[in-house]
């Protein structure tokens, strides 16, 4: 209610209070309303306001301010102040939809897709912001198996428009292809995709250097999926990468490939490239990309002014952050927060939704520490359990993946990290048939208790885990459409992580299925409260 007569009072009280300091009548005004507070009952602010707008009409007549002079002052405001204050009352009101995210929060592969592909559904556009096609995800609909690598999965969503942020490397060739079997399996995608104008390209020769690079380790391998992610992030860093943009001036595009590609094979003896077969191939295709390039860090931001509601689809997971992940072995970008700001070109006050994904258990490809991990040493084991039953295989590469216990002091930092606003609990379904399960609830390192993830991963292989163990249950929660619906010690299972992270659980998988999935609704998001 103040600020309303304020604003509507805005310009006497400004007028009156210039005035009256410059000329030393402030101190008359002052004094003939404190006469009036003597003899008379308090009066309401809309009183003395319009009590003000009189004053201030009897000093606009001494200082000799004209009516049109009022008119131009006010024609001014019209112009230049009024439509600032709408943009920003616009912009304070479309602030409550907001960018949300859909992030992994432990080593990938947690069931991001999923999420993705239910919550596009409400979305206007759908975004990618940093990796390649190291990324994989599946998505199950109506039986049918969609992969995805390099293209948000939100592409099911014929409605939505989906992005590949200037982040991202883009591998051509894979793009193509991946956009050519998802038409063969009815998905139009065309006028729906948009690559952005500054997103780098990744080559063939990137991907054969990632291999030998990968070989010359030997035992000390990182475990790279050998898709030329990191030496594609390498040119862009050393500043002789090539962007997508440079596709449309074919004369600039084949002058900066002729230099980087003599510079490669200069840096790496043995390897060969075939310049002009390349550049044949990349002519060849320039028209069909050109028509999805634009500048995606205007439109995504026009898209968000104009009230479109915008949902980013996280690549990798923390723990393979280049800064914040178990290095050196992790991936070569930022895929946590972060990653959002910088490979989409928006700011952090139009970040809304955070999303973690974790599974109800923990997995990883390639090598690295994995303190909670369970070797698959026979049919009987925890891990085989939850390599066969969660049909642990990666989507890029194929390998298997190792399996543990669900880790909490790596789910706190990844919380920590990312300011989870709800967690995403996927395929706590695995689960079902054990006799207990076990939490790793802290570690030790030489008998005392770490507060965080250490850096220094031979600290972190030294660490040992401490263990909670919960009873497990017997009974399919396949079906199962709420969270009262799943047997207790599930519920207790759920509500047990919950309780160490701090963040509210608002999804539940239940099984491989789009419609596998528990939603306990908005109350248990605190991005909507």
């Amino acid at each position: 209610m103040f600020r309303g007569l304020l604003k509507k009072h805005s310009q006497t009280a400004l007028v009156a209070a210039s005035a009256m300091s410059g000329f030393g009548l402030a101190g008359a005004v002052s004094s003939g309303q404190q006469q009036e507070t003597k003899c008379q009952a308090p009066r309401t602010i809309a009183e003395q306001l319009e009590d003000l707008t009189g004053k201030v009409a009897a000093i606009q007549k001494t200082l000799g301010i004209t009516l049109e002079e009022q008119k131009s002052s006010d024609a001014k405001k019209e112009k230049y102040i009024k439509p600032l204050l709408q943009s920003r009352s616009t912009a304070s009101s479309k602030k409550t939809s907001g960018i949300d995210v859909v992030l992994g929060a432990q080593w990938g592969d947690e069931g991001k897709g999923k999420l993705v592909d239910i919550l596009s559904q409400e979305y206007d556009v759908c975004a990618r912001v940093a990796g390649g096609s190291n990324a994989g995800h599946t998505i199950v609909v109506d039986g049918k198996k969609y992969k995805f690598h390099l293209l948000p999965s939100g592409v099911l969503n014929r409605e939505a428009t989906c992005i590949i942020g200037n982040g991202v490397v883009i591998h051509i060739p894979s793009f193509l292809n991946e956009l050519d079997n998802l038409e063969g399996m009815g998905v139009q995608y065309k006028g729906r995709v948009l690559i952005s104008d500054r997103a780098h390209m990744v080559f063939d020769f990137h991907q054969v250097v990632d291999g030998m690079k990968e070989d010359k380790l030997g035992r000390n391998k990182i475990g790279t999926t050998k898709k030329g992610i990191g030496p594609a992030y390498a040119s862009k860093i050393s500043r002789n990468g090539i962007r997508i943009g440079d596709l449309q001036n074919w004369e600039y595009f084949e002058s900066r490939f002729r230099t980087l590609a003599e510079q490669s094979m200069h840096a790496y003896p043995g390897l060969t490239i075939d310049i002009e077969e390349q550049l044949a191939y990349y002519k060849s295709i320039a028209d069909r990309v050109d028509v999805m390039t634009t500048d995606t860090i205007q439109y995504t931001n026009d898209a968000f002014a104009n009230g479109q509601r915008i949902l980013v689809e996280g690549a990798n997971a923390t723990m393979l952050d280049i800064d914040f992940g178990t290095y050196p072995y992790v991936t070569s970008s930022n895929p946590s927060i972060g990653s959002v700001l910088t490979g989409l070109g928006v700011s952090p006050t139009k970040l809304k939704g955070i999303y973690g994904t974790v599974k109800a258990y923990c997995t990883r490809v390639g090598e690295g520490p994995f303190p909670t991990e369970l070797i698959p040493d026979g049919p009987q084991s925890i891990g085989y359990h939850l390599g066969t039953v969660g049909a642990e295989y990666g989507t890029t590469t194929g390998r298997q993946r190792r399996c543990g216990w669900l880790d909490i002091p790596q789910m706190q930092y990844s919380c920590l990290i990312n300011g989870f606003s709800a967690i995403n609990l996927t395929k706590l379904d695995v689960l079902t048939g054990l006799d207990e399960i076990k939490l790793g609830v802290s570690y030790k390192h030489q008998g005392k208790y770490l507060k965080s993830m250490p850096a220094c991963l031979k600290s972190l292989s030294e660490s040992e885990v401490e263990y909670e163990i919960l009873p497990g249950w017997k009974e399919d929660i396949s079906k199962c459409k709420t969270f009262e619906e799943l047997p207790e010690n599930a519920q207790n299972y759920v509500l047990r992580v919950q309780e160490l992270l701090g963040v509210p659980i608002r999804w539940v998988g239940v099984g491989p299925n789009r419609l596998e999935q528990i939603d306990r609704g908005e109350d248990w998001d605190t991005s909507r409260n």
